[in-house]
C-alpha cells in the first residue's frame, strides 16, 4: 500500500473516525484505525463494536492495500507534521509516514483481523439540514442524563410527525425540548431515542449547507453527512411520558432579554454553592425581576432586571448551574419564563420558528 495525501486532511479524516475507536476494550485491534487505499479513495473505519465510523477522502494512490494501524499513535503524529504532502507506505507490517523534514515507521495490525463495517437495512429515513439538526441537538443535549444505570435517559428522544421535528432530552430534575417545522421536508414518520453523546459528536462535525440523514434499523441508528457514516446503536427502553409534566396554564409570565438575564445570573452565581439557590422575586407593580443568592460564611449578591411582566407576583428558586447550563446554546434574544408557583416547575421558552422549551424542578425557598 502506498498514497500521499495533504496533512490536513487526513488529520480531519482520522479525527472524525477516532470518535469510533474503542479506549476500554482488551482487544488491542479496536483500538487502531483501519486504513483502505482502493482506486482514488482512501478508507478510514474505527469501532468500539457499539459505534462504527467510516470516512472516504479522494487520495492519490500508488498501490492499493489496508493495514489497521494505533489510532492514538496515527492521530498525534499527523498532528505534528507540517501542512504539507504527507506520503505513506507498508512495506512488512510496518507503515511509514514521511512529510516534508519528518519520517516515522509504525508497527501495525492485520486488517483481517478488523471487524466488517455494519451492513444496515433502514426501515425509516429523515434528512434533516445539518444547520438545523446542529442548534437542536445543542439545545437538548447538555439535558441529558450522565446515569448510566437508567440507558434511556442518556438518550435524546428524536420524532418527526405531521411536519414537526422534535427533540426532547431529559435527566429527571429538567427538560429540554426543541421544536421545528419541516414541512418542506416530506419524509416518513420517524422515532427513536438516540444517545445524547452521538448526536453531539455529529452535532460538532463543521457546519455546510448539506444536509444529515438519519436512517432506522430494528436495532441500530445509522447517521451519514457528507464522506462519513456512523453506525450506533439504538438505546432500548420507553422514553419518559414527558408531557405530563408541562403544566397547562401558568400564574406569572415574564418576559427577559436573554443576554442580560444569563449576564445576571452568572454575576450572582459568583457568589453561590453548589447547594445554594439562586432566588427569583418577580414584582408585577415595579416590572421588575430580582435575581438574589445568600450564601453562609461567604455572603450574599443581588440584581435587578426591568422586564415585561404579566400574572401575578411570584417567587422561585432555582439551582443556578441548571439555568446557565440548559441556556447556554440559546441564541435567541427574547426569552419567556413562566412560573406557577414556588413548589412547581419553572419553564424557560422561546417563541422563534425554532421553539424551545426548558422545564426546571425548582429548590424549596
Amino acid at each position: 500500500m502506498k498514497f500521499s495525501i495533504n496533512q490536513s486532511e487526513l488529520q480531519n479524516a482520522i479525527s472524525v473516525v477516532y470518535k469510533g475507536i474503542s479506549t476500554r476494550s482488551t482487544l488491542p485491534i479496536l483500538s487502531g484505525i483501519l486504513l483502505s487505499a482502493q482506486g482514488d479513495v482512501l478508507m478510514l473505519h474505527a469501532t468500539d463494536l457499539e459505534l462504527s465510523v467510516q470516512y472516504k477522502v479522494n487520495t492519490l494512490i500508488e498501490e492499493e492495500g489496508q493495514v489497521v494501524v494505533p489510532g492514538k499513535l496515527f492521530l498525534e503524529i499527523v498532528k505534528s507534521l507540517p501542512d504539507a504532502a504527507v506520503s505513506l507506505e507498508l512495506f512488512e507490517q510496518q507503515l511509514t509516514v514521511v512529510c516534508d523534514n519528518s519520517s516515522f515507521s509504525i508497527k501495525t495490525l492485520n486488517a483481517q483481523d478488523f471487524p466488517a463495517f455494519p451492513t444496515v437495512e433502514a426501515q425509516q429515513t429523515i434528512k434533516i439540514p445539518f444547520a438545523i439538526f446542529s442548534s437542536m441537538v445543542k439545545k437538548v443535549a447538555r439535558v441529558v442524563s450522565k446515569d448510566e444505570s437508567r440507558p434511556i435517559l442518556t438518550g435524546i428522544l428524536l420524532t418527526r410527525e405531521e411536519n414537526h421535528l422534535k427533540m426532547v432530552a431529559t435527566d429527571s430534575y429538567r427538560l429540554a425540548i426543541v421544536d421545528t417545522d419541516t414541512e418542506q421536508y416530506q419524509d416518513e414518520m420517524f422515532e427513536a431515542v438516540i444517545s445524547g453523546s452521538f448526536l453531539q459528536d455529529i452535532a460538532s462535525l463543521p457546519k455546510t449547507e448539506d444536509d444529515v440523514s438519519l436512517a432506522l434499523s430494528e436495532n441500530q441508528i445509522v447517521v451519514q453527512y457528507q464522506n462519513t457514516i456512523f453506525v450506533n446503536r439504538r438505546l432500548e427502553g420507553t422514553f419518559p411520558n414527558y408531557q405530563q409534566l408541562l403544566p397547562e396554564a401558568y400564574t406569572t409570565r415574564v418576559s427577559l432579554n436573554n443576554a442580560e438575564f444569563i449576564s445576571v445570573v452568572k454575576r450572582i452565581s459568583l457568589i453561590d454553592t453548589k447547594t445554594t439557590p439562586i432566588k427569583f422575586d418577580i414584582n408585577i407593580d415595579s416590572q421588575t425581576l430580582q435575581i438574589s443568592s445568600a450564601a453562609q460564611d461567604i455572603g450574599s449578591a443581588q440584581g435587578i432586571l426591568p422586564c415585561e411582566i404579566i400574572g401575578e407576583n411570584n417567587q422561585i428558586a432555582f439551582n443556578y448551574a441548571y439555568i446557565l447550563d440548559g441556556l447556554s446554546s440559546v441564541e435567541e434574544s427574547k426569552l419567556f419564563l413562566e412560573i406557577q408557583n414556588s413548589t412547581k416547575p419553572g419553564i424557560f421558552k422561546t417563541e422563534t420558528a425554532e421553539k424551545f422549551l426548558y422545564l426546571i424542578m425548582p429548590v424549596r425557598i
